[in-house]
Formats: structure tokens, C-alpha cells, sequence
């Protein structure tokens, strides 16, 4: 059953998706200050948007209730990161398969950080499909809504939700045009309040040495690349 969830990121109703959230995201994630990012995806093989717009990234991917990346650690555990070591934060339907916290995600988000937040919405015409192919076990998901209203009480303030994708998932329809609030996806923008990390360079730079984003004491590497 975990194998069979974890396969819909792959199905081509759901690159389709994934494609459209980056087109509605990226000219937030452009604009973004700082230098330290983290990627934390549901998605095989999703990667930091390139060019990098920022210049130390850690990519960790949620399987079976575990953080596998640049570490390694248990999804329903404090995330093993110093607080606020991020200025940016990209969370790519990573909120509907594992009980991770958002206190977590807050926690290590720096003030005047920005988190993106995608997923399917569960007040959609996708979630017959999107219960068909995870046997009902993506019991996590949250509506957008309720994700901006738990935000708002933990002193982040919600930029925009926005719904994208298509009405139902369909495979033969090409990716990058976004629908309006009948979508089967959303894209959260939010930001940390406090003062936001000094822009050093305009002109983006590829990540030439390890990232060295603050780990929590005691945390280590994951071996698996």
C-alpha cells in the first residue's frame, strides 16, 4: 500500500499538477531574500528550482514516514534543524502523507522567511481519484484553509492561497495552465513575521561547497544521496 501511494507523484496527472504549482510559485521563490533553503517533497526526484535562486539548499523526500535526503530522520519527530535556519521553505505535498508538524516548519523558518505550501485539495473534484489510488490512506491532507488558519495563529501571515491545476485529473492534458478555485491543487504562500534576511546578490550562484544549514544537536547526515 505504501509503494502504491507513494507511485502517485509519479502518475501523469500528477506531474501535470506539480509542473502547474511551479508555474504559480516561482515568481515568489525569485523574490525571495536570503540564502538557505529547504526542499521537502512527497515527489521522486524533485529538485530545487534551477537556476538555484538561492545558494544552500537541503532536499530531503518523505517515504514511508521518513525524511530521506541530505539527512535522514523520522517524519513524525522535531525536525533535526537549528531554529530558523531557512530562509525559505518549499513543501511539495509533503503535509498529506506523514503527521509532520507545522510548529516543525515555523520552528525552523527564519523571521521574514517565506514558506510555500502545495497539495491536492481535498474540496476537489480530485478526491475520488486521489482516495482510489492511495487505498484512503492519505489521511493527512488538510484543506487549504484550514493549513492558512493554523498558520495565522502561529504569527505567520498568509499571503495568498491559490488553487491550480486542472478540474479532474487527467492524463492527457498538458501542464502549465492553471485553473481557477475549481482546481485540484493549491499553492499557499505564507511569511514568517519579523524582519527578512538582507538580499546578498541579485545574480543567482550554483551551490559550489555542502550546504551547512544549521543541524539540531545531535542530528546527522543522511548517507543516502
Amino acid at each position: 500500500m505504501q509503494q502504491r501511494t507513494q507511485d502517485i507523484y509519479a502518475s501523469a496527472p500528477m506531474r501535470s499538477l506539480l509542473a502547474d504549482e511551479t508555474v504559480a510559485y516561482m515568481p515568489d521563490v525569485r523574490r525571495c531574500a536570503g540564502s538557505r533553503a529547504l526542499l521537502l517533497s512527497a515527489a521522486a526526484g524533485d529538485e530545487p528550482p534551477n537556476p538555484p535562486y538561492l545558494s544552500q539548499w537541503v532536499t530531503l523526500r518523505l517515504v514511508e514516514g521518513r525524511l530521506w535526503g541530505d539527512v535522514s530522520a523520522s517524519a513524525d519527530e522535531p525536525l533535526p534543524f537549528m531554529d530558523e535556519a531557512f530562509d525559505l521553505i518549499l513543501l511539495r505535498h509533503a503535509l498529506e502523507l506523514a503527521p509532520l508538524s507545522l510548529d516543525e516548519i515555523v520552528r525552523v523558518l527564519a523571521p521574514g522567511g517565506l514558506l510555500v505550501l502545495t497539495g491536492v485539495s481535498p474540496l476537489s473534484g480530485w478526491t475520488p481519484w486521489w482516495l482510489w489510488r492511495t487505498r484512503g490512506s492519505a489521511t493527512h491532507a488538510k484543506s487549504p484553509i484550514q493549513l492558512a488558519a493554523r498558520l495565522r495563529r502561529s504569527e505567520v501571515l498568509v499571503e495568498r492561497v491559490q488553487r491550480v491545476g486542472q478540474l479532474l485529473p487527467r492524463s492527457t492534458v498538458a501542464s502549465g495552465k492553471i485553473s481557477g478555485w475549481l482546481g485540484g491543487g493549491y499553492v499557499l504562500v505564507a511569511r514568517k513575521k519579523g524582519p527578512a534576511s538582507a538580499p546578498s546578490r541579485l545574480r543567482p550562484k550554483p551551490v559550489t561547497a555542502p550546504v551547512r544549514a544549521g543541524l539540531a544537536p545531535g542530528a546527522r547526515r543522511s548517507s543516502v544521496s
